[in-house]
């Protein structure tokens, strides 16, 4: 796999679209992204349901603080088969098994193979663990499952092992990748991002170039479950990480996106609009953007049983899919609705010229404040209605301090 590079698209989502359009649409350097309209107050392009809350790792900053044994209020096969129908008739794109680790259900290939027959896009996060084993990354891939996503957290065995708990994780995950690319089964590298492992990203870079990912998926955390704020990086340490992502998209031939990182796409348009020397180009690139993906707007996430969330890091339920159908609870709830209406937001995400294209992370936001409208606390961006600056003056200032 050569690292020829290519140009760095605008990241869509703010959620975990695992399945980013194909690398040589946008192979000529200094071209953009075909754009297409959606409308996610019609559908989510993202439902992501957390099959399990059962894991044999301990991770330092797992989200559902996951524990060794299933719960007995866990959605059943059959349950589990209805949820897939309605995503179905919802015609959501994109549809992700989670954890916990899936791999402790024993009808995950049952489940894989179902929604796959209905034809939804179906991909899985499972845990690198002695569960995931050759036979079961080949029989995934006979079910029909179009990618795996696995967890790094570190480019050394020593360091990956610490942030997961477990010894021999890492090696176990370098494994599953060898396993994949043996199955013809495209693998997504997911890496939160904390305080304890923001020094490693250059090897972490390096060593993702080796592995022949197609997509890098860095999670910014929030400091929900097992997260502690004290591992939060500042709004500046965000800046300093888009600036290394974005730098990096421009050397690999892997995707780079960002979850629960929405100001990337601010970052990224400011940086685009400088690359092109043209000040304009901003206000241009801003209105031609695609209403970015954010938690209860394109994306929901069901839990273990069944509570529909606007996101996995966002622990607010707008109801249970076993008793409201999951259509209802995304276009009718209050908290979905709230959620893709920016005009809501507060703070400086309200006033902010990027609120449709980023509007900040709701789940973060939440986790300070317990308001899922409330500003996003990690972004350094200050829009020039706070500022008392006009728009065109903050672009020429852009051009310098990104």
């Amino acid at each position: 796999m050569t690292n020829e590079p290519v140009h760095p698209r605008l990241p869509e989502d703010g959620g975990d679209s695992m399945f980013p359009p194909n690398p040589a649409h946008f192979a000529q350097r200094g071209s953009l992204p075909p754009i297409k309209p959606r409308d996610f107050d019609l559908r989510p392009l993202l439902v992501i349901w957390e099959m399990t809350q059962a894991c044999d790792l301990r991770c330092v900053h797992c989200r559902a603080s996951a524990q060794p044994l299933r719960h007995p209020m866990e959605l059943t096969t059959a349950a589990a088969f209805q949820l897939i129908d309605q995503v179905s008739a919802m015609r959501v794109p994109l549809f992700v098994l989670t954890g916990g680790d899936p791999l402790k259900r024993p009808d995950l290939m049952r489940i894989v193979r179902y929604a796959c027959q209905l034809g939804v896009r179906t991909s899985l996060t499972p845990s690198a663990t002695p569960l995931l084993t050759r036979k079961a990354v080949l029989e995934l891939k006979d079910a029909g499952l179009m990618r795996i996503a696995l967890s790094l957290d570190g480019p050394t065995p020593e360091f990956h092992d610490g942030f997961r708990g477990v010894p021999g994780s890492y090696q176990h995950t370098l494994d599953a990748v060898h396993w994949c690319h043996e199955a013809h089964l495209p693998v997504q590298i997911n890496t939160t991002v904390t305080r304890r492992n923001v020094g490693q990203l250059d090897s972490m870079i390096e060593l993702l170039k080796s592995l022949e990912v197609v997509l890098w998926s860095v999670f910014f955390l929030v400091p929900t479950g097992r997260g502690q704020m004290a591992d939060l990086l500042s709004p500046e340490e965000h800046e300093r990480v888009f600036a290394k992502l974005y730098s990096t998209s421009k050397q690999v031939r892997f995707h780079i996106k960002t979850t629960e990182g929405q100001h990337y796409r601010r970052y990224v348009l400011q940086q685009r609009a400088q690359d092109g020397a043209a000040e304009a180009d901003l206000t241009r690139l801003i209105d031609r953007a695609p209403r970015g993906v954010n938690d209860g707007k394109g994306f929901v996430f069901i839990s273990h049983t069944g509570e529909a969330f606007p996101s996995g890091f966002l622990p607010h339920s707008a109801g249970n899919v076993t008793r409201t159908p999951l259509a209802e609870i995304y276009l009718n709830s209050p908290l979905f609705r709230s959620l893709r209406d920016t005009s809501q937001l507060k703070g400086k995400c309200g006033i902010c010229e990027f609120r449709e294209i980023c509007g900040g992370s709701r789940a973060r936001a939440f986790a300070f404040t317990g308001d899922p409208l409330g500003e996003e606390p990690c972004c350094a961006y200050i829009p020039p209605a706070r500022a008392g600056r006009t728009f065109a003056s903050t672009q020429a200032a852009a051009a310098v301090s990104y």
